[in-house]
């Protein structure tokens, strides 16, 4: 760490509990759907309806599932994402690197506020969603707003077909499949959102689109061999389509056996990887006599870190 640097890149990720229990997966969980960036409903609506059976119903539900992935030193997205700012201080040697979360901890708040403090002159804030939305990027570009006033701030919107990363991604594919042997067919698989937001206008879909096709130019795959669909859907309301277990479905019933799937709208792993695609969703297509390998994340390597650090130089003018 250079804590006496003058020009600092913070690293911000969604969030996560601090403990896989109801308690701590509901305090967490109240942070991030109270979030009116998240959830649109007007709060005399919603945070009665949240507080009153969402949350008690998911939170019990939700620690059972982050109990299958924690890892010895926490959560695996704090985890991977510490290691990865590990990884972009070692490649910006002169600057400070911090990361922090929006929900939960380390706050995104706390950090502005210590960087601002310990006067910090030139921050570089990067939102760790490769595809911009509104519902995630547009609200850690909201609290650097309130926290920034006065310093020479730039924050990195989207990185969903910048070269380095495209190419860390598309050849963490390719190693993949050389270590494993390659399946039928890619599917890219991308956290869900609302339809109602896309139809708002937030160009999210688009991206995670364009996303999906650089990587895939980059592969030189054939229509055939590949197709993009959303996860994570939450609530009664219909949300962005294909959902990934409805392609996985269809792609059974068109009879392919061995699926590979990637999540390239997720800089590290985490509850939405590791379990929900790499358990329960490769059980769900074993069931239909099939084999779902999942690709890991990015995370900490070598290729991540140096595509995120030539962001942020560029961003600060300095490369």
């Amino acid at each position: 760490m250079h804590p006496t640097a003058d020009t600092a890149l913070l690293a911000v990720n969604l969030g996560t509990p601090e403990a896989p229990t109801a308690p701590a997966v509901r305090r967490y969980l109240a942070e991030f759907l109270g979030d009116p960036r998240v959830v649109s409903i007007p709060p005399l609506l919603w945070k009665p309806l949240l507080h009153g059976v969402i949350l008690p119903l998911r939170a019990p539900r939700s620690a059972a599932n982050y109990a299958k992935v924690w890892m010895d030193e926490g959560s695996p997205l704090l985890v991977h994402t510490r290691r990865l700012g590990a990884a972009l201080q070692v490649k910006l040697p002169d600057w400070r690197v911090l990361t922090a979360m929006r929900y939960g901890q380390p706050a995104l708040r706390a950090a502005l506020r210590t960087l601002r403090e310990d006067g910090v002159r030139r921050l570089v804030v990067l939102p760790l969603y490769p595809q911009y939305s509104t519902t995630t990027t547009a609200s850690v570009a909201d609290l650097v707003a309130e926290e920034t006033q006065g310093m020479d701030v730039t924050l990195i919107e989207d990185y969903s077909t910048d070269a380095g990363w495209v190419a860390a991604v598309a050849d963490s594919i390719v190693a993949f499949r050389r270590e494993h042997g390659q399946g039928e067919h890619l599917l890219f698989s991308f956290h869900g959102l609302p339809q109602r937001v896309a139809d708002a206008g937030d160009p999210y879909p688009r991206r995670c689109q364009d996303s999906a096709a650089a990587v895939v130019a980059r592969l030189g795959l054939e229509p055939a061999a590949w197709s993009l669909s959303y996860q994570s859907r939450f609530g009664r309301e219909r949300w962005l389509e294909p959902a990934t277990l409805g392609e996985l479905d269809r792609l059974a019933a068109a009879g392919v056996r061995r699926i590979d799937v990637v999540c390239p709208g997720f800089a590290v792993d985490c509850i939405e990887t590791l379990e929900e695609v790499e358990l329960a969703l490769a059980e769900h297509f074993r069931a239909k006599g099939g084999t779902l390998r999942y690709v890991p994340c990015l995370n900490d390597s070598d290729a991540h870190a140096e595509a995120l650090a030539r962001l942020a130089r560029c961003a600060a003018g300095s490369d």
